[in-house]
């Protein structure tokens, strides 16, 4: 059998009954370690050029990295050529440190070295594999082998500095595939690296525990991280780092709850590119914090020039359900959905403050936090609802309907959705309003209007034109009515009528919207206008207008149909 479960093992857990991680609570961000140029860049199938590379390193600036890694120099002439560009060319801010990676080689280390002189700031990232399928099936070797290259590593990373005492060194070391290797034997190495480092006595180090291969659940990969600092020899004078990987689909979660286990630092990419399923994506760990009122410690607001550049050099498409970042995942197309955001958008205090936090259905960040528009918000098609139509009304006509001229305009989006079989644009829905609800039939335009009242009474002369038209009645809108009435032969109920205030961003002052009956036809009608008795005429003269149009349509005959 192909698909046969019985060929794989579990990954062993961690006996912790005394785990404390599952207490804690994120408060502050970490400290972010950008590796998109190195790892990220080694996981594309076309890697980047120099120009790319500086395009993507100025992104990683304007963001707020302060730790950059830039490459592997000692792997290829192009992130050397890069490493030097940036020091040469005077590129690195100094506020950033850039980091680079290399194996625990004695040739490797040296070129590395080669690669930053003349840097400011740098960290030397050494590494070695030490799980136990790397020790048995690749290497050959046994545990105080991989140790040895650990050690042997660290204190040639360490001579070389020492020839550079202008430049301000960190160094750092991963037990590459730490979630494959025993425990007690990470501590072991681990700690026999930073004996040769000497943190204690003020040479900065970062110890790294990456998620090489994801290969069990977040909280097994947080039990390893508190076993291990629990473990950690000078664990006060050392920076515990994170590099997780998304294999199964959890890269940000473990590292959270590697934060929460007491790691001091993340490394990851953003929008998560990185070898196999990705590395932890910064974007999404980063504003899940800021989400929670936490201050991330990185601008993320302009996420569009973020998606840009890094779709511009990785040529890989943001997909458009990735968090935060994705273009639907502010987007709401079912109507209940829609209802509650509008409704909540419409109560949110502007802007959100302490005192009135942002608290919206469906949102749990502000959109335009991450420079997105509320328009993009609520989107249309066959699975959206009057509150979806009404929303799109006012952000792109800025007007409000009624409840009841919602139902019956929405249905009228719907059938144009349904016949698309897709999405209904803004301009399409305005179109639509004009079509079935604004647009004056033609003969029907109110020219000019006089209208008194008198004995409680109102009289009104209507001119449409060539023709006129005079009503009497208790109101306004019965006077136009019983006017039309006599005028047409035809009878007609008003059902609704509302009437409205609109905003600056519509040349007309006044909204007027009415619905008529006659027999088993309703037919509905807007009007805008700067005289609010202007549109309340127009909007019933309309309705009429529209009226005797499906009558003629649907040939229903009434005697003495006058024509106008």
């Amino acid at each position: 059998m192909a698909f046969d479960h019985r060929k794989y093992r579990p990954t062993p857990v961690v006996a912790r009954p005394q785990r404390q991680w599952p207490n804690h609570v994120i408060t502050q961000a970490p400290r972010w370690c950008a590796v998109d140029l190195r790892d990220g860049n080694q996981a594309l199938v076309k890697p980047m050029t120099v120009p790319q590379k500086i395009r993507l390193f100025e992104c990683l600036v304007r963001c707020g990295f302060r730790e950059i890694e830039v490459g592997f120099p000692a792997a290829s002439q192009p992130d050397f050529d890069f490493v030097r560009a940036l020091i040469e060319q005077d590129r690195i801010p100094d506020n950033v440190t850039i980091q680079v990676l290399t194996q625990a080689r004695p040739e490797l280390i040296a070129r590395t070295y080669e690669s930053l002189k003349g840097v400011k700031r740098a960290i030397v990232h050494v590494y070695n594999s030490t799980s136990i399928t790397q020790r048995e099936q690749v290497f050959q070797t046994d545990v105080a082998g991989v140790k040895a290259i650990a050690v042997a590593g660290a204190r040639c990373v360490a001579e070389h500095a020492a020839l550079h005492p202008e430049t301000e060194w960190t160094f750092q070391y991963s037990p590459e595939s730490f979630t494959g290797t025993e425990l007690s034997v990470a501590a072991e190495i681990v700690n026999a690296v930073i004996e040769v480092w000497q943190p204690a006595k003020g040479q900065p180090v970062i110890i790294n525990l990456p998620a090489t291969v994801e290969v069990s659940t977040p909280n097994v990969y947080a039990d390893c991280i508190e076993w291990m600092i629990e473990h950690m020899a000078q664990r006060e004078h050392v920076c515990v780092s994170l590099h997780t990987h998304n294999d199964r689909g959890c890269g940000v979660a473990a590292a959270e709850l590697g934060v929460m286990a007491g790691a001091d630092r993340v490394e990851g990419t953003l929008l998560g590119n990185g070898e196999r399923t990705g590395n932890m994506d910064l974007v999404t760990m980063a504003m899940n914090l800021y989400s929670q009122g936490i201050d991330p410690e990185l601008d993320l607001s302009d996420m569009r020039d973020i998606i840009d550049t890094v779709e511009a050099v990785t040529e890989i498409t943001t997909h458009p359900r990735h968090a935060y970042a994705g273009e639907l995942v502010f987007t709401a197309f079912s109507g209940s959905h829609q209802d509650a955001i509008r409704k909540c958008l419409n109560r949110q205090a502007v802007p959100p403050s302490v005192d009135s936090p942002w608290d919206v259905a469906y949102l749990p960040i502000d959109p335009r936090d991450l420079g997105r528009r509320y328009e993009e918000v609520v989107r249309i098609n066959s699975q959206s609802g009057k509150g979806g139509v009404l929303h799109v009304l006012e952000q792109h006509v800025g007007i409000t309907l009624p409840r009841w001229m919602q139902i019956a305009f929405s249905k009228r989006v719907q059938a144009a959705a349904e016949a698309s079989g897709g999405e209904v644009d803004a301009d399409t829905i305005s179109s639509l309003f004009d079509a079935h609800c604004l647009d004056v039939p033609a003969g029907w335009q109110v020219s000019d209007y006089q209208a008194q009242r008198r004995d409680g009474q109102v009289r009104i002369e209507v001119d449409l034109g060539s023709q006129h038209i005079v009503g009497v009645g208790d109101g306004l809108i019965s006077a136009v009515v019983n006017g039309l009435s006599q005028h047409s032969g035809i009878e007609a109920s008003v059902e609704h009528y509302d009437e409205f205030s609109l905003s600056n961003n519509t040349a007309a002052e006044a909204l007027a919207c009415v619905q008529i009956r006659h027999g088993e036809c309703t037919i509905i009608a807007s009007a805008m206008a700067n005289d609010t008795t202007l549109a309340s005429i127009q909007a019933v003269v309309s309705a009429w207008g529209r009226l005797i149009a499906e009558l003629e349509r649907e040939q229903i005959h009434e005697p003495e149909v006058a024509a106008v």
